[in-house]
């Protein structure tokens, strides 16, 4: 009811509702007098009016009322109906006098199952991320909710896809301690590559593209590559660096490694060249706790630190 703009709405269902209730009562009790009234004008001796449709010689319809115990029973109906929209929601905006809301449920069972989980959180809350992220049981919840909240989007064994970073090897794009990995979760992530359309043509993207094919030893055509790196240095080198190395800082992907979120074509990067690119990484704050926050960090650090996150590891 929240959704509607007029106060009208409110009143127009709470009429319907409880018109549509009386009319069934109405309806019943005027039939039933109606085929008792015919019944005994008919004959002294019919239990039941004659509609005057009859079949095959002799089948012959008749208005018999309603058993006693059906009608009983549909009034028993109306009457839990009504009590019902008294008690509960369903006459418009009217709360009902229990003042229930399947918003309040679901509240209600969510600070339960948190209560309930509080006992097994409560001890890796007071541990390093490092030190939970080498727990087996820790890793086993971890890598549950990692399945349930991120894999949609990284894949179940976290490696990514176009678009989605991979989370196993040690190329972060932000970032890879626990405090960055806990900061990207909690409050997302929004990597803007901007079109720079505006500045250069297809050409020259082009070179800038063959540009940043060399810096990661992929081949490239030597006449290309020195059109293309004034280009690269005067438009590209304020976010991704001079050498190409990136900055966690904005996000600004390494164009030096072997690492590639959108393909190391030339295709592909002229692509982000004139059309950019829009990572969003949602914020997870206001659907985990902080308690499942702590073991998603742990569980994702863990991923590219798989000698560290070992209990040997760990222990060294």
């Amino acid at each position: 009811m929240s959704d509607f703009t007029s106060g009208f709405w409110s009143y127009y269902i709470a009429a319907i509702a409880l018109v549509g209730i009386v009319w069934c009562v109405w309806l019943l009790l005027s039939q039933r007098r109606i085929a008792s009234t015919q019944a005994k004008a008919s004959s002294p001796i019919a239990t039941a009016a004659d509609t005057g449709h009859v079949w095959d010689g002799d089948l012959r319809e008749l208005n018999n009322p309603l058993p006693r115990w059906w009608m009983w029973m549909f009034l028993l109906s109306c009457i839990f109906a009504l009590a019902y929209l008294v008690l509960y929601p369903g006459l418009g905006a009217y709360g009902g006098v229990l003042g229930f809301s399947t918003q309040g449920e679901l509240a209600a069972q969510r600070k339960a199952a948190e209560a309930t989980q509080h006992a097994i959180y409560a001890k890796y809350m007071r541990m390093d991320v490092k030190a939970v992220a080498a727990d087996p049981e820790a890793r086993e919840i971890g890598q549950r909710l990692f399945l349930n909240y991120c894999a949609q989007c990284h894949g179940s064994d976290a490696r990514g896809s176009r678009g989605f970073p991979n989370l196993t090897d040690t190329d972060w794009l932000y970032g890879g301690d626990p405090d960055t990995i806990r900061q990207t979760i909690t409050k997302g992530r929004n990597g803007k590559m901007p079109s720079f359309a505006a500045a250069v043509d297809g050409k020259l993207a082009g070179d800038v593209a063959q540009y940043v094919r060399s810096l990661s030893g992929l081949a490239s055509d030597p006449i290309r590559v020195s059109r293309g790196e004034s280009t690269f240095k005067t438009t590209c080198a304020a976010c991704h660096g001079s050498s190409g190395k990136g900055n966690q800082a904005l996000g600004a992907p390494n164009l030096s490694d072997n690492v590639w979120l959108y393909g190391s074509s030339e295709g592909a990067i002229v692509e982000a060249i004139l059309k950019g690119h829009d990572g969003h990484m949602p914020a997870h704050e206001e659907i985990l706790t902080p308690e499942r926050i702590q073991m998603l960090t742990a569980y994702v650090w863990g991923l590219s630190n798989p000698g560290l996150s070992s209990p040997d590891g760990a222990s060294r």
